[in-house]
């Protein structure tokens, strides 16, 4: 074993000892995940692409 993986080895077994004996409830649980970008990003990207999409399908319907 490298000491790399010695301390993360040290460090596992550290939080598993503390986990062990208590409830579920008890435990510390992960964080919801949270997106990196915005909904006001994710909705400007979404109207940019899909937007465009229909823009060109109505231009090469109507205006051949």
């Amino acid at each position: 074993q490298t000491p790399q993986q010695r301390k993360a080895n040290e460090k596992f077994k550290k939080s598993q000892d503390a986990k062990r004996g208590k409830s579920a409830s008890e435990i510390k649980k992960k964080e919801d995940f949270k997106s990196p970008i915005s909904p006001l990003w994710l909705g400007l990207l979404g109207f940019v692409v899909f937007g465009g999409l229909i823009f060109e399908l109505l231009s090469r319907i109507f205006l051949r």
